[in-house]
């Protein structure tokens, strides 16, 4: 096992373009780290370069506190997790997880013994080691993906999107058994997904990035609860965050775009009078009532545990997350308590603090 530290880590490709700007964090040793954000953010290329695939334009990268941006991807003692699995179509399972140790000249008792260790990890029988990959189902080719990975006993994981080719009770299924893997085995994993829930319920430790920059570190509760811009408040969760513009009008008033008012917590942020700012409700932070704002209900969903009521406040989209439904709905009004707000800058986005 061995901490990854990235220190001021840049990609630029032929024709100048920027793909992954200045990125440093430390992963320490034996967490799971997930890079999280959009298509196209830099996660991917970013552990291309951990992994050797991908040169670094500038920084430097220790895997175990030993610089590997020189090393070839064999010497970094780390195992990849391809998104489509990259198993060799005509081995059987088993020369596919043996394949990397024969590579090291590893004695063959040896290898044996770590094949069939992980393989009773993972739960693939001996039938199974015997057949060749078309014969297995996607959460099979996945867990034989892994397997591959954990005979090499390496100092890291990398995984990239492992599970966005499986159907989606099968994505939960795994998400599950990818991460009591790693709590077993400790070791460190850096994990890329463009799934925000994923993200949330697979980390230790979380990296938002948007355009090839960190958006924000931390745990997965410290991220949702504190999102340090409006980009991370509207990427992670799911609802996503409601956004409401408005102008400070008062201390502790923000006036909306269609002249209602929100009350906020002054002691919590910083705001002057006059000031544009957007404040963020969590769709499970707001609920309808007799009184509030005004609120013009244009769907609902029913999710069997609760509903998603999505309407309008003024002009803009929002949404509400109730809970078990134990009433009839309210009409017309939304009330969102002031120490449930979220004030962001309407100019730079950041987070607003005291």
């Amino acid at each position: 096992m061995a901490s990854v530290t990235l220190n001021q880590v840049g990609k630029v490709y032929a024709g100048g373009f920027n793909a992954v700007k200045a990125i440093s964090f430390d992963v320490p040793d034996g967490s799971f780290c997930v890079l999280v954000g959009p298509s196209g953010c830099g996660k991917s290329t970013l552990l291309r370069m951990v992994a050797g695939l991908e040169t670094t334009t500038s920084g430097e990268i220790r895997i175990g506190g030993r610089r590997a941006n020189e090393l070839e991807p064999m010497e970094r003692d780390i195992a990849f997790v391809f998104q489509n699995y990259a198993l060799y179509p005509q081995m059987s399972v088993y020369d596919n997880m043996a394949y990397g140790l024969r590579n090291l000249k590893t004695p063959k008792a040896e290898i044996d013994a770590r094949v069939r260790e992980a393989a009773q990890i993972l739960d693939l029988n001996d039938e199974i080691l015997s057949r060749k990959p078309r014969a297995l189902s996607g959460g099979q080719r996945q867990r034989v993906a892994m397997g591959r990975a954990i005979v090499r006993k390496p100092a890291a994981f990398l995984f990239d999107e492992p599970l966005s080719n499986l159907d989606a009770k099968l994505r939960v299924h795994m998400r599950v058994e990818i991460r009591k893997l790693q709590r077993r085995l400790q070791t460190t994993s850096l994990y890329v997904t463009h799934d925000q829930l994923e993200a949330m319920t697979m980390a230790d430790m979380l990296v938002v990035m948007n355009d090839g920059r960190i958006e924000q570190i931390g745990a997965p509760l410290e991220v949702y609860n504190h999102p340090k811009s409006l980009f991370v408040a509207g990427f992670i969760g799911s609802p996503s965050m409601n956004f409401l513009e408005g102008i400070v009008v008062d201390s502790g008033v923000l006036q909306l775009a269609d002249g209602q008012k929100l009350g906020f917590d002054a002691a919590k942020f910083s705001t002057a009078s006059g000031q544009k700012i957007v404040a963020g409700v969590r769709p499970e932070q707001a609920r309808l009532a007799e009184e509030g704002i005004d609120f013009n209900r244009e769907l609902i969903e029913d999710l069997g545990s609760g509903r998603l009521i999505h309407g309008k406040v003024g002009g803009s989209d929002f949404t509400v997350l109730e809970g078990a439904v134990t009433a009839p709905l309210c009409q017309g009004k939304l009330q969102v308590a002031a120490e449930a707000l979220h004030l962001f800058d309407a100019a730079s986005g950041q987070r607003l603090s005291a």
